[in-house]
């Protein structure tokens, strides 16, 4: 008996619900569908667009033609992998499984020699590429966009709440909550721009590129320009200079942009680790959950952890792909299309990780004792402005003064205090110093 959960990726099993957009749009039911949608839409438009070289269809025949695309279902994937199974060849069983419904119909039989007409199977698995490129890449933008909604609100409602900074893992310069996390949100709002920047691109030019089945047809038809406005109908935009393959050049700059998202995302998860660590964040109780096998008291930051593999994942595969589908032997070799199929895997790991960091995001919250109390511990790091105001009023030691005092020492409120009454500075800058607090001096990171 088949096990239901004997998937090899836990994309199809345990996150399979999580990546639904992703999987209906990267599936190979998918992909067979969207083939069969190109050939039947491409001797459409021939019969219906070019009357001059190509028979006119009759409106009952493409009715019922639009009705055969239209219905098409699970049954018919199951019908086009067994003739699959015959031919060894996927783009040519969707050809024979159009033939086979058109020779059943006394009109429609004069048609099968225009299905797949002109096309090489690169053609028709380079639209199909993009087509499904594009639509999941349409659903992987709305979840960044969804993760910078987030940190966008939380950057706005957290804007107040002071922050002890750390540079090299040592107390620093004081920021706030809304302002670091409103890093990452102007960060990946860059990225997103690039990425949406990306268009898809498509050939339809026959088997080196060059048009040859086209041209020997009628060369007097502007088939580059006949070509564009069929692969256009799709949302796609035509690569007209190409081997028998389209180079995938756009493929890797989309792949590059998700990499660098992913690492945007990372570094997300990685500070929010540390927060959460260092009890800057609280995580929110869930009862109902368990944090550990045998330790009752633990509450994880277990999906920044999942979002964090599953974005190393992705760029994993992804520097694979755009290192790979770049390259080509000659007019073309067969080694991009295995890799094509994964395709989907580098979008679904990547969506399953903002998937988990959204939820990660969503359970934290500011621990406020804590940050006020770590601030107050840290006087220390009022040294950068008492000697910057020293510097504005002429003490040239100022800097030397300050490291004696306060290098590798812990200050408190009373030594900062004494030292800053002790010197010889105007009465407008000690008493600003004397006003300053650690929770007080986050520069404009407010407005930032």
């Amino acid at each position: 008996m088949k096990f239901e959960h004997d998937n090899i990726s836990p994309l199809d099993s345990r996150y399979a619900e999580k990546i639904a957009p992703i999987r209906h749009s990267f599936s190979e039911k998918n992909l067979i569908k969207t083939r069969f949608i190109i050939e039947i839409n491409w001797l459409l438009f021939l019969c219906t667009k070019l009357p001059k070289d190509f028979p006119k269809l009759s409106k009952i025949s493409i009715n019922k033609i639009l009705k055969f695309r239209n219905d098409f279902s699970d049954k018919d994937v199951l019908k086009i992998k067994k003739i699959e199974s015959v031919t060894n060849h996927d783009v040519k069983a969707v050809e024979y499984f159009i033939c086979d419904f058109f020779k059943k119909d006394k009109q429609l039989k004069k048609y099968i020699n225009f299905i797949h007409y002109g096309l090489t199977s690169e053609d028709i698995n380079s639209l199909s590429y993009a087509i499904m490129t594009k639509k999941g890449a349409e659903d992987y933008l709305k979840h960044i966009q969804n993760l910078n909604k987030i940190l966008k609100t939380f950057s706005r409602k957290w804007k107040s709440i002071p922050l002890l900074s750390r540079t090299h893992g040592q107390p620093a310069s004081p920021t706030t909550i809304g302002k670091e996390l409103k890093v990452f949100e102007s960060r990946i709002t860059r990225e997103i721009q690039t990425f949406k920047n990306i268009k898809p691109l498509a050939k339809f030019s026959g088997a080196t590129g060059n048009y040859h089945t086209f041209e020997i047809t009628n060369n007097k038809n502007d088939w580059p320009k006949i070509n564009s406005k069929f692969i256009k109908s799709f949302g796609v935009n035509q690569n007209p200079l190409t081997t028998q393959i389209e180079p995938h050049d756009w493929i890797a700059e989309m792949l590059h942009s998700i990499i660098r998202i992913n690492n945007i995302s990372t570094d997300l998860c990685r500070d929010m680790w540390i927060y959460i660590s260092n009890e800057i964040f609280k995580l929110k109780l869930n009862k109902n959950e368990v944090g550990s096998s045998t330790m009752p008291h633990k509450i994880n930051p277990i999906d920044f952890e999942n979002a964090e593999g599953n974005f190393g994942i992705s760029s994993s595969m992804n520097n694979f792909f755009v290192d790979k589908l770049s390259k080509s032997r000659l007019q073309r070799d067969l080694s991009d299309s295995t890799v094509l199929r994964n395709l989907g895997l580098s979008f679904g790991y990547s969506y399953l990780a903002i998937s988990s960091l959204i939820k990660g995001m969503n359970k934290v919250e500011p621990n406020k004792n804590f940050i006020m109390n770590e601030l107050d511990e840290n006087w220390e790091v009022l040294t950068e402005a008492v000697q910057t105001i020293m510097r504005y009023e002429g003490i040239n030691n100022a800097y030397e003064q300050l490291k004696k005092l306060s290098r590798g020492n812990k200050l408190d409120k009373n030594s900062y205090i004494q030292f800053v009454k002790n010197l010889e500075i105007s009465n407008y800058s000690k008493s600003k110093l004397l006003n300053l607090t650690p929770a007080k001096y986050i520069g404009l990171s407010k407005k930032l």
